[in-house]
C-alpha cells in the first residue's frame, strides 16, 4: 500500500502545485484521507499479530538447552558409529581378500584337476588308439572334449599337458586323435556296410556323434542306406508295360519310406531329434536322379511330347469354330483312349510322390523346430561347440520337411503335372463330353426322360476329379478344377443351350396331323433337354458333395493344403445357379409357347354359365351337378396331359407353378365380378376346396394351397354371418390377411 501511495505522489496528475480548481483539491483531499484511514488499520493489525509472534520466540528460546543436550550426545554418537565403521571396514576388507584368495585357490585347484583330467584323458585315448578299443578311444575324446575350451587351449594346459611321446599342444593332440578316429569310424563303417554287417555298422555308426563327428557320420550313414534304395528292374520288366513307371517309382519311394521307418528311431537316438533330415537329404538326391530319368523315360516312351502337340492342334481348332457345334473328334490323329492311360500314369507317380511326402512330412514336419529348440536349451561353451566340421554340409542344407519341398523330385512332378497332365486331362474331358454329346439318346423306358448325357458326363467328371485328386498336387487341383468350371460351362451346358434353342428355330411345321406330330416331338425333345439340365443340377451337387466327403483328400494332401482343396472343389457348385437359370428360362419359354395360350379361355370355360345366387333348389341342383369340378379337372387333365411325366419333379413343380400363377389371377376377378346369395357363397366355397384337393392331388410338393390364400380368404368373407361386421372380423380374427380391408368391404358387398 505504501508503494502504491508513493507512487501516487510521484505521479504527475497527484502533485498539488498542480491542483488548479477547488473541486480537484477536495478530490485529491479525500483520497489523501481515504488512504491514511487504510494505513492506520494495517499498522493497528500488524500490532495486533505481534503477540502471537513473541510468544512463539518465547516457546522457541526454552527449546535451546534441550537442544544443546541432543546436539551434545550426537556428536557423541557419530564418534562411537564412527569407530565401530572403521573398524568393520578393516575386518571385512581382510574378509574380502580371504574370500578372494579362497577362489583363487579353488580355481587353481579345479584348473589343475580338469588338466590332470585333460591329461589323464589324452594319455587314455592314445593307449585305446593303439590298442584298437575304439569304444574306449571314443569314451575318453568325448570326456577330453567335454572340458572348457579355455582350460584345453589355455597356457598352463599347453606347459603340464605335452610329454616327451606327445609334445603338441593338447587342442592340437586332441584334434589329431579325433581325426585319426574319424578316418578309423569311416573305414570300418564302410567295411561293415558293404560286407553287410549289421552290428559292426551299428557299432561304428553310433561312435561319430560321440566325438563331434556328426555330420560326418550322418554322410556315412547316408551313403550307406543310399545304395539300400538303387532301384533295380527286373530284367523282365518292360517300359512298354502300363505299369512299368508306376511300379519302378513306387518302389523307390517305398524302400525309401522303409529306411526312413526302420532308421529314424536309430539316428535320433544316437544324434539327436531332427537329425534324420540329412540322412534324408542324401536318399533324395538318389531319388532325385530316379524320378528324373523315369519322368523323362515315360514321356519319351509314351510320345506325350507328341500327343501334347496333336490335342493342342485340337484345342485351336475347336477354339476357332464359330458356334458350338458338336463334331467328331478325328480317333485317327488322337485317342482318347491313349490319352486316357497316359493320364493314368501320370496321376499315378504324381499320387506316389505325394504320398510319401505325407508320409516324409508326418516323419520329419516338426524335426528342425525340435532340433533348434533342444540346442538352444543345451549349447555350451565347450571343445565339441567351438569346433570347425570338416563338412558345413548340416549348415546348408535345410532341415526337416523343407528338403522335400525344395527337392528337384518336387519340381520335376509339378512341372510334369503342370506342363503335359492338365492339358492333356482338360483336352480329354472336353472330348468325353464332346461325345456324350454327339451319342446323347432319350432313355424313352424310364420316366421322366432323360438322355444319358447326364449319366455319361458326370460319371466321367468324377472320374476325371478324382484321379486329379489323386495327384496329391494343390497347384494341379486349383488350376485343373478352374479350367475344368469353364469347360462344364462352355462345353457342357452352353450346348444344351444351344440345344433348346435350335428346338423350335425352324417355327410351325403347319396344321394338320404331321403338324401335330412335330409339335409334340418338339415339345418333348425339349423336356428332355430341361430334365437334363435339372438332373446335372443335382448331379453335380451330389459329386461335390461325395468327394468332399470321402477319404480321398485326407489322404492325398496335407492338412494346411485340405481348406485350399475344398475351396476348389466347392466352387463348383457356382455352375449349379447357372444350369438353373437356363432351365428356369427353358421352362417359361415353353409354358409361354404352348400353355399360356390355351389357359386365357380357362377359367371363363369353367364358370360358363354358373350363378351363386342360389335357394334351396338351385344350391341341390349346383350340388348334384358339380360343374365347376368336373370341368375344370376335366380341361386341367387336357392341357397337362403329356407334361407330369415327361417332366422331372423339380421341373413339373415349376412349370405346374406357372400354369397356377397364371390362373389364379383371372379366377379372382371373375370372382370378384359374380354376386353371392348365403346358399351361393357356401357352394362356391365347396367348389374351391374340391379344386384346390384335386389340384394338391396332382403333385406330391406341398404348397399348392399357398397359390389360392386370396381366393380362400374371398369364400370366407362371403361366409360371414350377415349380422356380423366386416370391419371387426378383419381386425381381430387373427387370419394373415392377404386382401386390403378396403378389398375385404368389397367381397362382403357382393352378398345379396
Amino acid at each position: 500500500m505504501t508503494t502504491a501511495m508513493d507512487e501516487s505522489v510521484r505521479s504527475p496528475g497527484s502533485d498539488p502545485r498542480r491542483l488548479a480548481t477547488l473541486s480537484n483539491i477536495l478530490s485529491r483531499l479525500s483520497t489523501i484521507q481515504s488512504d491514511e484511514s487504510e494505513l492506520s488499520t494495517a499498522l493497528t493489525e500488524l500490532l495486533s499479530a505481534q503477540e502471537p509472534v513473541l510468544a512463539s520466540l518465547n516457546g522457541l528460546k526454552s527449546l535451546t538447552p534441550q537442544l544443546d543436550v541432543l546436539a551434545k550426545e550426537t556428536r557423541m554418537l557419530d564418534e562411537s558409529v564412527s569407530f565401530t565403521a572403521r573398524t568393520a571396514e578393516d575386518v571385512g576388507g581382510r574378509v574380502q581378500r580371504l574370500d578372494e584368495e579362497m577362489r583363487r585357490v579353488r580355481d587353481a585347484s579345479e584348473r589343475v584337476s580338469r588338466i590332470i583330467e585333460l591329461k589323464s584323458s589324452l594319455a587314455a585315448l592314445h593307449t585305446s588308439i593303439e590298442q584298437q578299443d575304439w569304444e574306449a578311444a571314443a569314451r575318453h575324446c568325448a570326456k577330453a572334449m567335454a572340458l572348457p575350451l579355455d582350460v584345453i587351449s589355455g597356457p598352463f594346459a599347453e606347459t603340464a599337458v605335452p610329454t616327451p611321446e606327445s609334445h603338441l599342444p593338447p587342442a592340437q593332440t586332441l584334434q589329431a586323435a579325433r581325426e585319426r578316429l574319424l578316418v578309423v569310424f569311416r573305414r570300418e563303417f564302410e567295411r561293415a556296410s558293404r560286407a553287410r554287417d549289421a552290428t559292426a555298422t551299428s557299432r561304428f555308426f553310433k561312435l561319430f556323434p560321440t566325438i563331434g563327428w556328426e555330420a560326418e557320420g550322418l554322410q556315412a550313414y547316408a551313403s550307406f542306406v543310399v545304395e539300400l534304395v538303387k532301384v533295380r528292374p527286373p530284367a523282365s520288366a518292360k517300359t512298354s508295360s502300363p505299369l512299368y513307371y508306376i511300379a519302378a517309382i513306387t518302389a523307390l519311394f517305398e524302400s525309401i519310406a522303409l529306411i526312413v521307418d526302420q532308421h529314424q528311431p536309430v539316428v535320433e537316438k544316437y544324434y539327436g531329434v531332427g537329425k534324420m533330415g540329412l540322412v534324408v537329404g542324401r536318399l533324395l538326391d538318389e531319388a532325385d536322379r530316379v524320378v528324373n530319368d523315369l519322368v523323362d523315360g515315360w514321356v519319351e516312351e509314351r510320345s506325350v511330347e507328341r500327343k501334347l502337340s496333336d490335342v493342342s492342334a485340337s484345342a485351336i481348332a475347336a477354339t476357332n469354330k464359330s458356334s458350338y457345334v458338336v463334331e467328331p473328334i478325328d480317333q485317327d490323329v488322337v485317342d482318347p483312349r491313349e490319352i486316357d492311360k497316359v493320364l493314368s500314369e501320370a496321376a499315378g507317380m504324381s499320387g506316389r510322390w505325394g504320398l510319401f511326402r505325407k508320409f516324409m512330412h508326418d516323419r520329419l514336419g516338426a524335426g528342425a523346430i525340435l532340433e533348434r529348440s533342444h540346442s538352444e536349451e543345451n549349447a555350451e561353451h565347450t571343445y565339441d561347440n567351438a569346433r570347425t566340421s570338416h563338412s558345413e554340409y548340416q549348415e546348408v542344407t535345410p532341415t526337416g520337411f523343407q528338403i522335400i519341398e525344395h527337392s528337384r523330385s518336387h519340381s520335376k512332378m509339378e512341372q510334369m503335372l503342370e506342363t503335359y497332365y492338365t492339358p492333356l486331362e482338360v483336352w480329354y474331358t472336353r472330348s468325353v463330353i464332346e461325345k456324350a454329346h454327339r451319342l446323347a439318346t432319350p432313355d424313352l423306358s424310364q420316366f421322366p426322360i432323360t438322355t444319358t448325357t447326364p449319366d455319361d458326363a458326370f460319371y466321367i467328371l468324377k472320374s476325371v476329379l478324382t484321379r486329379i485328386l489323386s495327384t496329391a498336387s494343390r497347384l494341379t487341383v486349383e488350376h485343373t478344377f478352374e479350367r475344368l468350371r469353364e469347360l462344364m460351362d462352355k462345353d457342357y451346358a452352353r450346348v444344351i443351350r444351344q440345344k433348346l434353342d435350335n428346338v423350335y428355330k425352324g417355327g410351325s411345321s403347319g396344321a394338320g396331323s404331321r403338324g401335330e406330330k412335330t409339335e409334340r416331338e418338339n415339345r418333348q425333345s425339349f423336356i428332355i433337354l430341361l430334365n437334363d439340365l435339372d438332373i446335372s443340377s443335382s448331379h453335380m451337387e451330389r459329386l461335390v458333395k461325395d468327394l468332399s466327403q470321402s477319404n480321398l483328400i485326407q489322404q492325398h494332401f496335407l492338412d494346411f493344403e485340405i481348406e485350399s482343396v475344398l475351396k476348389s472343389l466347392y466352387a463348383f457348385t457356382s455352375l449349379v445357379p447357372k444350369f438353373r437359370s437356363t432351365l428356369r428360362a427353358g421352362v417359361e419359354q415353353l409354358f409361354n409357347q404352348l400353355l399360356r395360350p390355351k389357359l386365357r379361355m380357362f377359367i371363363p370355360d369353367v364358370f360358363k354359365d354358373i350363378s351363386y345366387v342360389l335357394d334351396e333348389d338351385g344350391y341341390a341342383a349346383a350340388e348334384l351337378q358339380d360343374l365347376v369340378r368336373k370341368r375344370f379337372i376335366k380341361a386341367w387333365e387336357s392341357l397337362i396331359e403329356g407334361y407330369k411325366d415327361t417332366f422331372t419333379e423339380s421341373n413339373f413343380r415349376l412349370f405346374f407353378g406357372l400354369a397356377l400363377d397364371v390362373l389364379v389371377r383371372p379366377w379372382e376377378k371373375l370372382v370378384v365380378g359374380l354376386k353371392y346369395s348365403e346358399l351361393g357363397a357356401i357352394r362356391f366355397d365347396h367348389d374351391l376346396r374340391a379344386v384346390v384337393a384335386y389340384l394338391s392331388s396332382q403333385t406330391v410338393f406341398g404348397d399348392i394351397r399357398d397359390k389360392f390364400v386370396r381366393l380362400q380368404q374371398i369364400a370366407t368373407l362371403l361366409n360371414l354371418d350377415s349380422e356380423e361386421d366386416v370391419d371387426e372380423f378383419y381386425n381381430g380374427s387373427g387370419i394373415a390377411w392377404q386382401l386390403s380391408q378396403q378389398e375385404a368391404r368389397a367381397v362382403a358387398n357382393l352378398r345379396v
